[in-house]
C-alpha cells in the first residue's frame, strides 16, 4: 500500500516537474547564448586557390600580389583600396593587425564575401589571424614576410609583391598599371634606396631597440637601449618602405637559400623601422640581386606620410 500511494505522488507531480526541468534547460541556453552575444567566431584561415588562372608569358601582362594591412578602424578603406586596384589577373591579401577587434575581422570577411565580383574570380583572401605590429619594428618586418609567404602558399604565380597600407589609394587604374609592366624583365626590384641616409649620420641605424610586438598580443610601442652597434660585415642602405619586390627575389629572402637574408633579418631584429632598411640593405649586399634594382618606389606619398 506504501509503494502504490508513493507511486501515485510521483505520477501527480511528475508532469510539473517536466515543466521545471525544461525550464532550467531553457533558461541555462538563454544565459549562455547572452554571455556570448559580444563573442564573434572566427573561422580558420582556409585560403582559397585562384578559380581562374591567368595567362603568363611574353606578352602577356603581369600577375600583381597585393599585401593589404590595416589596423583598428581600417576594414572599410582597405576595402575601398582592393576595389579602386582590382584586376582578375591580380592576387590580393587583406589582413588586420591586432590592433582591431574580433568583430572588424569578421567583418571584413564578410564584405569581402558580399561583393559578388571578388568571388568570381577567387583571388582575393583575407588572413582571419591577427598579431601585434608596430610600424618602427621589427614586427612589421615579420608582418611583411609573412604576408610574401601567405601569397607564395596560396599560388605562387605572380610576378611581383607590393605591400600596401590602408591609407593608400592608387594615381593610375589596374590596366594601364598591368600594360606598363608587361614588356618589363620580370626581376625588376623597385625599391628606393641611398647608401648614405641622413637617419645614418645621425647614428640612428646604429641604436640598438626591442620590438615587445614580437612577443606580446596587442600593439605596443618599442623600446630603445642604451648601447650601440656599428656592423662591418655589410654595408647598410635604406630608403622608402614602400617597395615592389619580385617573386625571385621575396622567394630569396624567404627561402633563404643564402645566409644573407637570414643573417641580416637577425640583425634587423633590433634596428628601428626596418622595412626602411632590410630590403634595400639585402639587394644591395647580395650579388645575385644587386643588378635588379631600379631606385624608384614607383610612389608618392607627403613627407609626414613616411613614418
Amino acid at each position: 500500500m506504501r509503494i502504490s500511494k508513493v507511486y501515485s505522488w510521483f505520477y501527480g507531480y511528475y508532469p510539473w516537474m517536466v515543466v521545471f526541468a525544461t525550464t532550467l534547460v531553457l533558461f541555462g541556453s538563454l544565459s549562455k547564448s547572452n554571455s556570448n552575444q559580444d563573442e564573434v567566431p572566427l573561422k580558420a584561415s582556409k585560403f582559397q586557390k585562384p578559380l581562374r588562372l591567368p595567362n603568363k608569358g611574353y606578352g602577356y601582362p603581369p600577375v600583381l600580389a597585393y599585401w593589404i594591412s590595416g589596423s583598428k578602424g581600417d576594414s572599410n578603406k582597405m576595402v575601398r583600396l582592393l576595389k579602386a586596384i582590382y584586376h582578375p589577373r591580380n592576387q590580393y591579401l587583406l589582413q588586420l593587425d591586432s590592433g582591431s577587434s574580433d568583430y572588424e575581422r569578421e567583418n571584413l570577411g564578410f564584405l569581402i564575401e558580399s561583393e559578388t565580383v571578388l568571388q568570381t574570380f577567387g583571388n582575393v583572401n583575407v588572413e582571419g589571424k591577427s598579431y601585434a605590429v608596430n610600424k618602427m619594428g621589427s614586427s612589421a618586418l615579420a608582418a611583411t614576410l609573412h604576408a610574401a609567404a601567405l601569397l607564395l602558399k596560396i599560388n605562387s604565380d605572380w610576378d611581383w609583391f607590393i605591400p600596401l597600407s590602408a591609407s593608400s589609394y592608387p594615381l593610375m587604374n589596374q590596366d594601364d598599371l598591368l600594360h606598363a609592366f608587361t614588356f618589363l624583365p620580370r626581376e625588376l626590384n623597385f625599391i628606393d634606396y641611398i647608401s648614405n641616409p641622413g637617419w645614418k649620420q645621425r647614428g640612428e641605424i646604429n641604436r640598438i631597440v626591442v620590438d615587445p610586438n614580437l612577443y606580446y598580443k596587442s600593439n605596443t610601442p618599442i623600446n630603445y637601449d642604451v648601447e650601440t652597434r656599428k656592423p662591418d660585415a655589410f654595408e647598410i642602405f635604406g630608403g622608402s618602405p614602400w617597395v615592389i619586390l619580385s617573386r625571385s627575389f621575396m622567394e630569396f629572402c624567404i627561402y633563404g637559400w643564402d645566409n644573407i637574408p637570414r643573417k641580416l633579418l637577425m640583425y634587423f631584429t633590433n634596428v628601428a623601422y626596418p622595412l626602411e632598411t632590410y630590403f634595400h640593405t639585402v639587394i644591395c649586399n647580395s650579388f645575385e640581386f644587386q643588378n635588379t634594382t631600379l631606385s624608384n618606389d614607383l610612389s608618392f606619398c607627403s613627407a609626414n606620410s613616411r613614418r
